[in-house]
Parts: structure tokens; sequence; C-alpha cells
């Protein structure tokens, strides 16, 4: 790795607001708020809006939308026209 051209990396705090959650990670990102973490040390605080414990995919809360049939549907409602047809 070359010197002096990438950003500094430190131990921040980021918490799901949606999930009251918070996890500590390297980031570059920093912040003027701090928290107190459980080991004791202070941290920069990251409020995020969502996150892996909130978002709906990753906790199984997710809707899946059926693709299939929607070319039916629309062919039920509003025909065929005859040059589709064949």
């Amino acid at each position: 790795m070359k010197a002096r051209i990438h950003p500094a990396s430190q131990l921040v705090v980021f918490r799901d607001r949606a999930a009251d959650t918070a996890f500590l990670t390297r980031s570059t990102a920093g912040s003027s708020r701090t928290i107190e973490w459980e080991d004791g040390n202070t941290y920069p605080l990251i409020d995020v809006e969502i996150s892996s414990a909130s978002h709906p995919f990753y906790t199984g809360r997710a809707r899946v939308l059926d693709s299939a049939g929607r070319v039916e549907r629309f062919e039920r409602r509003y025909g065929r026209t005859a040059a589709a047809r064949g």
C-alpha cells in the first residue's frame, strides 16, 4: 500500500434507530457525537435509519412480489389484440 493516500479509519459505533441496536465497526466516517461503548471507551456515534437489524430482507419480513401472472392478468383485463394472437 502506498503511504498517505488512504483515508484514516477508526472505530465507530453505528446505531440503528429503527431496531434500537448498535454495533461497533471500523469506518472512515466520523461524527462530532460520541457514545460510551460496552468496553468503557468512547467512540464517535453515527445514527442510521436502517441496517441489517431492521431491513425487511434480513429480518425475514420481506414480502415476495408475484411477478408471474401479471401478463395473464393484463390479458384478462384488456384482452389480447388480433395482431398479437397470430
